[in-house]
Formats: C-alpha cells, structure tokens, sequence
C-alpha cells in the first residue's frame, strides 16, 4: 500500500508543497463523499483551523491558551490559526502564530499564538490506544479524494490495527496505523486529533486516502510537549 505526504487541499490545487516537499498524489480509486465519509461536527471548541499565507492547510489542536498542536510537514510562513468554530472559514478567534516549534525526530509541531485564546483545550493521553480499539479522527481535510476541503469540521470512526514498531509516522517517529470504519482521513487532515475517550491520542501524519491513515503518537511525544509548552 502506498502512503502519500499530506500537503494542503488548497495549496495542492495551486501545485503549491507546505512545510516541505512532497510526494505526488497518483490518481486514486473513484471514492463517493462519504474526513472521506463519515459526518459533520456541530461542536469541538478544542479544534483549531491551520493557515500559512491566509490559506487553509491543516487541521490542528488548541492545548492550552497560546499553543497549538499539529503536524511538523504542516509548517510554512505568515501563520495563523481559527479557533472556537467548527468552520474552517467563519467564526471563532483567529491568532497569528508567533513561533514554531518542530519536534526534530517526529511529525509533530507547535504553535505559539500571539494571544491567548479562551476555549475548552484538548486533553492529551499518556498512553496509546489498544489495537484493535475503534477511535475518532476529525478535520477539515477533503470530503472525496479529488474534491474540495470540508467547510464545516468532519469526523469519522477508524480501527487501530498497529502501534509502534513497523508503523512509523513521515519523520519515522512512533504512530498509530489504522483503518478506516466510518471514514478515512485524507489532504487537509493532517495535524488533526485522533480521539479516544475524550482524550487525543494522535496527531494525523500520512493517508493514502482511500483505506488508511497513520497518526503520531501523542504519549511518545508527551514529554516533549510538556517540556515546550507546559502542558
């Protein structure tokens, strides 16, 4: 199975690689909108909407009142983040990030805001999830694999089914591979949660859209975020 780099819905369009080079996406298998599948979010006030250059690029968390968690490939320059709505484009506190933190052997990164934000912050596990347990990934990523990004936050069911080991995230740190059940994580997704009883057990990092997604692991990364941040 081919696994590909996420990279922006809407900077791919313009042919356009964030945070890095990435791999070219093949032509993927004809998918029905079905996040790819799943369902609408009407509130997640921990969900925060990534842009580099005023244009939407990944998903991401908001962990404490001026940090917020995402992917390292996601990284780019003008930074800013959407925080407090489940829509990408309206709503909620916008904040310019002030600095980037990139975990140097991991997919993961942090954002500093330049204001503090008031919401319900994201709780962050210690330990991983069972495999075989069925978790909950959300984003704005696209709704088909050539369509558009969600405008309004998606979410989807998938089933673990390696932890560790063999499964590695794009930089080769430890991660959750899983499949899709109700739905699968695809371009615009990355730096998104995974979930697992109200906790985020991942950071999204890799798709093939399709089938599969690979998310880094919060609890190996754990102590590095509470070293930057505090938290």
């Amino acid at each position: 199975m081919r696994i590909f780099r996420w990279i922006s819905a809407i900077t791919a369009a313009a042919g356009i690689a964030v945070g890095g080079a990435a791999p070219a996406v093949a032509a993927g298998p004809a998918v029905e909108p079905f996040i790819i599948g799943g369902s609408t979010v009407s509130s997640a006030p921990w969900a925060a909407a990534v842009f580099v250059n005023g244009q939407f690029n990944c998903s991401g968390t908001i962990i404490a009142s001026r940090w917020v968690l995402t992917a390292k490939h996601c990284l780019g320059s003008s930074m800013t983040v959407r925080v407090g709505s489940v829509y990408r484009s309206s709503g909620g506190v916008t904040a310019t990030v002030t600095r980037q933190v990139a975990n140097p052997s991991t997919d993961f990164a942090l954002l500093q805001l330049g204001t503090s934000v008031s919401t319900t912050y994201a709780r962050l596990a210690s330990a991983d999830p069972a495999v075989s347990s069925t978790n909950s990934i959300y984003g704005w990523g696209r709704t088909s694999y050539n369509g558009s990004a969600s405008e309004q936050l998606k979410t989807a069911t998938v089933r673990n089914t390696r932890i560790g080991g063999s499964c590695t995230d794009a930089y080769g740190g430890r991660a959750i591979c899983s499949t899709g059940v109700s739905g699968v994580a695809w371009k615009g997704d990355s730096g998104g949660p995974q979930m697992a009883n109200g906790v985020q057990v991942g950071v999204a990092s890799m798709a093939d859209g399709s089938s599969s997604q690979i998310y880094g692991s919060v609890a190996a990364n754990r102590s590095w975020i509470s070293q930057t941040t505090g938290v």
